[in-house]
């Protein structure tokens, strides 16, 4: 691992000396990949120099134990057990810096929720879904649009999707996807009993048409009138746009906007990154062997979490984590659950890496 260090910081250098080129700076497209690169590389190179510090202050604090003065050992004896201690450190930072990276981590994503069993109460969590995403993103910055929605009888949401626009969206939510379900009172229970109920997340890298090209010939769009609140408007306009991908049978509607090129526009994005979704899909069955990595598996057929409202508790059944505030859980507060399934994912490829080593 040290030696592919050493290259990936004379690339770095390499990069550096490139980008300082008035040649470069002339070409706005080679100077901004060049710094998408190098950003790319800058943790790494950072953590790299610090090990070889540490390395050398560890060789100069056991020179400094030579000296015939007692102080001066006595402070290289301090000096040495610090650089010890935080070497190890470092070099974990560097292992888990050195693990393959998701080309996708920094995609912005399509959010999908979908009430499933259960009825009205599936819906209402449906919406509980949402408010928790939404507050989470809140939290980090990220902005959230709704592409379509499909309200419940009761509240909530049979169906909703989104997108939710920022740093590192796709790295942090992507563990998300798969079936989440709730044991609690409805509101509409007289006996007062605990129902089961659940929906389906899916979480999906936003994919723009250079990266995922449809043939328009593979396209049917189809206008009719939207349907629900919107008033007179409602009435009288076909903006309401439903989009088939004959190829795979994939339909998206959107009427959300009063505009008919707005909901096509978002039509195409959601449809867009469900193609790429499902291609990814694809190519990763046909790599799949015998040792699969779990965590990230984005199944959404899985039971993933319980959100158990009468115990206070969440529990995450991939990584056996149970955590007792859910009242925290659901306003937003996720970052420990995410945080722990990361570190599970990481652990994970580590793994990995060390059985390829062998």
């Amino acid at each position: 691992m040290f030696e592919r260090l050493k290259d990936v910081a004379l690339r770095y250098d390499d990069l550096e000396a490139r980008l300082a080129d008035p040649e470069t700076a002339a070409n706005h497209e080679l100077y901004t990949t060049i710094n998408r690169e190098l950003a790319s590389l800058r943790d790494v190179v950072d953590g790299w120099r610090r090990w070889q510090a540490t390395l050398d202050d560890i060789e100069a604090a056991r020179e400094m134990l030579r000296d015939s003065d007692p102080e001066i050992r006595d402070m290289a004896k301090a000096e040495l057990d610090d650089a010890q201690e935080r070497l190890p450190v470092i070099e974990q930072e560097l292992r888990l810096l050195m693990l393959p990276r998701d080309p996708l981590d920094e995609k912005n994503i399509i959010l999908e929720i979908r009430a499933g069993t259960g009825g009205d109460e599936s819906a209402l969590f449906g919406g509980n879904l949402f408010e928790m995403y939404s507050r989470f993103a809140a939290l980090r910055g990220w902005r959230v649009e709704v592409l379509s929605d499909s309200p419940g009888t009761v509240g909530g949401y049979k169906e909703i999707i989104a997108m939710v626009s920022g740093e590192r969206v796709y790295s942090t939510l992507k563990w998300e996807s798969g079936v989440h379900r709730v044991q609690r009172v409805p509101a509409t229970e007289a006996q007062g009993r605990i129902h089961t109920s659940a929906c389906t997340v899916a979480i999906l890298p936003e994919a723009d048409d250079v990266e995922f090209h449809i043939n328009p010939a593979d396209l049917r769009i189809d206008t009719y009138r939207a349907s629900g609140a919107g008033g007179q408007h409602v009435n009288r306009t076909d903006s309401a746009i439903r989009i088939t991908h004959l190829p795979t049978g994939v339909v998206v509607t959107c009427q959300d906007e009063k505009s008919q090129h707005k909901n096509k526009d978002k039509a195409m994005k959601v449809l867009r990154s469900r193609l790429l979704e499902a291609e990814r899909e694809r190519q990763d069955n046909e790599r799949a062997d015998s040792r699969r990595l779990q965590v990230g598996s984005g199944d959404r057929s899985e039971r993933i979490r319980t959100y158990n409202f009468p115990q206070n508790r969440v529990t995450d059944h991939r990584i056996n984590l149970t955590l007792y505030a859910l009242d925290r859980f659901v306003v937003g507060e996720m970052e420990e659950m995410l945080n722990a399934l990361t570190a599970a994912h990481q652990a994970e490829l580590m793994k990995a890496a060390e059985a390829d080593a062998f």
